[in-house]
């Protein structure tokens, strides 16, 4: 039997697969197609298929579990070819989205008066109005008007929306309105218009962070069902009888009938996989504190994990719309394999944000691409086999690479072919490590002490440069490389995050409204697990809260301590969870809040570098983590084989190195041996990636077959002639 993970890119579709019973793992990438990503995937699987000398059909028989990354919610907003979309609201409220508390553009000041508008995703006469009102503590002062609901849909329908958000003020405290509005919509829309709910999406205060969140749903929702129904039903006709699971944006994976209604939660869905992926290597390497370096054919992403735990933030933005669920910490950026070259009006060279994408790809994939893109440069460069690209199943075209190079960077920079490749290398790469610099000094980081831990199809050939340029000491380039986000898939857990708000000051909390919060969210979990098959025994919680001081602005999340002594309690028995503090009456969760607050106080001075014990804390957001634990897996251990690697060289080839040719020896990835060493510069060749090593770098094989480069003392200037 198998287990399946396939991850959907901008550019190759990665899947990667577990023999259960030999513990094999093996990597398959094909083309993504954009216009349907689901052939893409039956692509990549249907290599797999053929490698096990399995029909298609044979194969998806087999496979247990497959999970799923998708970049369809996060390509449908940045592409802005999402539904067209409405919005029923609370009666006065309509402009909330656009007034979006004064934000103009993320990326700039509020007070640049240059910068245009923000162009809401739900235009203005597609934002209805019903007359309701809750408060905050969810009574109900004005009953809902049906009419007005009503009439708002009818309104709705005769302008052909596809999609409807409803949000209304305070329903994280009763959502009963909004449930009652949504069926009312979904009786005049009909079944086939999209529905949901901001209490169904982010049951937590702050209105327009809530709307915000719920209108991307509404807006990407229409084509994630259309591709999840369609992929069921492609994978059902072709023999799957398994489970299929989503990634999700917080880390988790999650049944495909949960995320069709939240769509939201695919935002961010493949890159989200790759700090577990960290996570799990440098746990076996004895490494807490990483850097992921994700490098696919479009873009890089970027995470900071300090102490083995993976950063979550719920103050995520895409594009210019506000996304407030909690996601996984991580930067993305406009820089890969397909990015592309060009001269600007001043006749500076620039690398990216545009990508080639898959279709027509670079230059050297001979379909079209007539831009000089960074894989075009590592081809000229050497480093790139181009009759070894994806293990010979993708030949390149080296004589398209350096022409297209030759006469839209060579020629108009006055450069040799290999000087203007050499410079393209020199300029992707001060981009990336300049967006790592930022990601790690945001964080009050030394980039220094981080392991960067390198995934990508690309990634392997650029992290020494990289690497280099930042005077990182350690990488770990593992063998699934090439498939790291679906490589980080197995390491997930399966489970979802809950939250509610209950804005308090500590002094006037009320323990047992917390605890039916916490028991309303444990039911809810465990009534999905079961759905998916699971125990209840097999559940465990988390739970944690945001806090802050009254009369801050931003809060931190902190742990809130379950069991007697504020000691977490081990059991996954949900009802024994339950229990713990209903027994006590009260005073146990008093004392778990006090636990929490204490926790607060030391959080907020390892982030700020203080703390004021003395001042009020107000807890703004009950939160819950809800998982099993992922199957075991592990990596298939190869023999010991000492230092010397000769045995695996295969070849010889000049390749360019700071602006010098050098004769380098070429590798076999799949000879080497645990314990061989390779001083750069040199060649490393996989089926599914290359690893460069400059002359700053040693390589060391672990048992797993993955890379150590360590960063050789009297280091030098060979970072692809970056400095």
């Amino acid at each position: 039997m198998y287990r399946v993970t396939v991850d959907v890119g901008g550019t190759f579709t990665d899947c990667l697969v577990l023999d259960e019973d030999s513990g094999d793992l093996r990597q398959f990438k094909a083309p993504t197609t954009p216009a349907d990503p689901s052939l893409g995937l039956i692509d990549a699987v249907s290599k797999a298929a053929a490698h096990y000398e399995h029909t298609l059909d044979e194969f998806l028989g087999r496979v247990e579990l497959l999970i799923h990354g998708t970049t369809l919610a996060t390509n449908t907003l940045i592409n802005e070819d999402g539904a067209l979309t409405g919005m029923i609201t609370t009666k006065h409220f309509r402009d909330m989205l656009e007034i979006r508390r004064g934000h103009k553009n993320v990326r700039t000041s509020m007070y640049n008066v240059f910068v245009p508008p923000y162009k809401p995703l739900i235009p203005r006469h597609l934002r209805a109005v019903a007359e309701e009102r809750v408060v905050y503590t969810g009574e109900v002062i004005t009953p809902l008007n049906e009419d007005d609901v009503r009439e708002s849909a009818e309104r709705l329908k005769e302008k052909g929306v596809e999609s409807v958000a409803i949000g209304f003020l305070h329903s994280y405290a009763n959502p009963s309105h909004e449930l009652r509005a949504a069926e009312i919509a979904k009786e005049v829309l009909g079944e086939d218009v999209y529905v949901t709910t901001s209490a169904e999406i982010l049951p937590v205060w702050r209105e327009w962070e809530r709307f915000s969140t719920t209108a991307v749903s509404a807006y990407t929702g229409p084509a994630v069902k259309r591709y999840l129904l369609a992929l069921e039903k492609r994978l059902a006709e072709n023999g799957f009888g398994g489970s299929l699971l989503l990634m999700l944006s917080d880390g988790l994976v999650e049944t495909v009938e949960n995320c069709i209604p939240r769509a939201v939660y695919l935002i961010g869905s493949g890159p989200a996989a790759a700090p577990a992926a960290a996570v799990h290597l440098g746990s076996r390497n004895g490494h807490g504190n990483l850097l992921s370096f994700d490098m696919g054919g479009t873009s890089i992403d970027i995470g900071v994990v300090m102490n083995g735990e993976i950063p979550t933030t719920t103050e995520g933005w895409v594009q210019d719309e506000r996304v407030a669920i909690k996601m996984v910490d991580i930067m993305s950026a406009g820089a890969g394999g397909g990015s592309i070259a060009w001269v600007d009006s001043l006749g500076l060279l620039r690398v990216g944000p545009h990508s080639a994408g898959s279709e027509p790809g670079p230059a050297c994939y001979g379909r079209g691409g007539e831009d000089p893109t960074v894989t075009d440069a590592d081809v000229v460069l050497g480093y790139i086999d181009p009759d070894f690209f994806l293990g010979g199943d993708f030949p390149l075209d080296a004589g398209l690479a350096a022409a297209t190079i030759t006469e839209k960077v060579a020629k108009p920079l006055d450069m040799t072919v290999e000087e203007a490749a050499q410079a393209i290398m020199t300029a992707v790469s001060s981009f990336m490590a300049d967006e790592i610099n930022e990601v790690s000094t945001r964080r009050g980081i030394d980039v220094r002490d981080l392991t960067l831990v390198a995934g990508g199809g690309a990634g392997p050939v650029h992290a020494a440069f990289i690497a280099d340029i930042l005077n990182l000491p350690d990488i770990i380039v593992p063998s699934v490389a090439a498939t790291y986000s679906a490589f980080g898939m197995f390491a997930m857990d399966v489970g979802r995050n809950y939250a509610r708000s209950y804005i308090t000051r500590a002094a006037d909390l009320d323990p047992d409204r917390v605890q039916a919060l916490y028991e309303d969210m444990e039911q809810e979990a465990v009534a999905g697990f079961e759905q998916m098959g699971y125990e209840a025994s097999d559940v465990s919680f988390v739970r944690t809260a945001d806090l802050r001081y009254i009369g801050q602005f931003h809060e931190v999340e902190v742990a809130v301590p379950v069991g007697p002594g504020g000691d977490l309690l081990e059991t996954a028995e949900p009802e024994l969870k339950a229990s713990v503090f209903r027994d006590a009456g009260g005073l146990r969760m008093h004392d778990a809040v006090e636990a929490a607050i204490d926790n607060f106080h030391a959080k907020h001075h390892d982030l700020y570098t203080f703390n004021m014990p003395w001042q009020g804390v107000e807890l703004l957001t009950f939160r819950l983590r809800a998982a099993v634990p992922r199957a075991p897996f592990d990596l298939r251990q190869i023999p010991d084989g000492g230092p010397d690697p000769s045995h695996a060289v295969m070849a010889e080839r000049d390749c360019w190195f700071a602006g010098e040719k050098v004769a380098t020896p070429i590798y076999d990835g799949g000879k080497l041996l645990a314990g061989n060493r390779i001083s750069g510069p040199a060649v490393i060749e996989e089926p599914t990636t290359t690893v460069v090593i400059p002359a700053t770098y040693t390589a060391t094989v672990d048992n797993e077959r993955s890379y150590h480069l360590t960063r050789n003392d009297a280091g030098s200037d060979q970072a692809g002639g970056a400095r």
